[in-house]
């Protein structure tokens, strides 16, 4: 297991929070089937059921990686987040990435704010030293 790093409470928190958006995103809106219906989630954040299935995608991923992998696992979902923030942000409020997933103005700067903390934590994390023994 990593020493305790900035990356590794980053990839506790990124993988409990969006597994538990996704599981109460499903208990709000189930369907997958129509990406051009989209619920409010407290009133600002557009969601539907593909957001959920990406939400318990990253979050699951974020558990698993948070003992081993946690900083390349902040780096990477930092990147993404940052990756998603700017599309949205280009494509605008109200509309959709990829046909499938929305997002709206709140979405964009919560997923900016997410993507620069993962990137953050990973670059202020040490790179795990290799602890197997060199080939004879």
């Amino acid at each position: 297991m990593q020493p305790a790093t900035p990356a590794r409470p980053f990839a506790a928190a990124g993988g409990g929070g969006p597994t538990s958006r996704g599981v109460t995103g499903f208990l709000s809106h189930p369907n997958l089937g129509s990406p051009g219906s989209v619920d409010k989630i407290f009133g600002v954040f557009a969601v539907n059921g593909w957001h959920n299935v990406l939400h318990l995608a990253t979050g699951l991923l974020g558990l698993a990686a948070a003992g081993y992998l946690a900083r390349t696992y902040a780096l990477a979902f930092g990147l993404l987040y940052v990756v998603v923030a700017v599309w949205g942000f280009i494509i605008g409020g109200g509309d959709s990435i990829l046909g499938i997933v929305p997002v709206n103005t709140a979405d964009n700067v919560l997923h900016l704010i997410i993507g620069v903390l993962g990137l953050a934590a990973g670059a202020a994390s040490p790179v795990a030293a290799n602890t197997r023994p060199a080939p004879a």
